[in-house]
């Protein structure tokens, strides 16, 4: 038998109900809905030694398939309330913004990197984000990498 590990995709319908419960415990912990693993564990219904048993190796991959982590350039005028207005328009895309870095402020103009998640795997959201150019003091846009 081969021991190297190889990584599947499966229906959770066709699975036992463990591995679900398992995903169930760590989506808990990561968003603070419990303050312990046993108390997690208890609450969704499925044994301390499961858990660690299987934590390991049992992972999500739907965001994986239905999003895209995009990293976009901004040139912005160096006045109050551009990056704000930028900030709100990605939110109307229904963006989940990850990272935000923004240069010093060099003669009027800031450099700002952004990467954030699109859920829409339509392109809509992509097609969306060409509109920031329309924001007032938004000098310049590019979509460095789409994944």
């Amino acid at each position: 038998m081969d021991t190297k590990s190889q990584l599947i995709v499966a229906d959770s319908r066709i699975l036992p109900d463990v591995f679900t419960k398992v995903l169930e415990v760590k989506k808990l912990m990561a968003q603070k809905g419990e303050k312990s693993f046993v108390s997690a564990c208890k609450r969704v219904g499925i044994s301390r030694s499961a858990y660690y048993k299987y934590k390991d190796c049992v992972f999500s991959y739907e965001e994986l398939f239905t999003q895209k982590i995009v990293n976009l350039y901004l040139l912005l005028n160096d006045s109050p309330g551009v990056l704000s207005s930028v900030l709100v328009f990605i939110h109307s895309l229904n963006a989940n913004i990850l990272t935000v870095n923004q240069s010093i402020p060099v003669d009027g103009a800031a450099q700002v990197n952004i990467s954030l998640r699109l859920s829409d795997s339509s392109g809509n959201q992509l097609a969306g984000l060409n509109s920031i150019t329309e924001l007032d003091g938004v000098l310049e846009v590019k979509i460095l990498s789409a994944e």
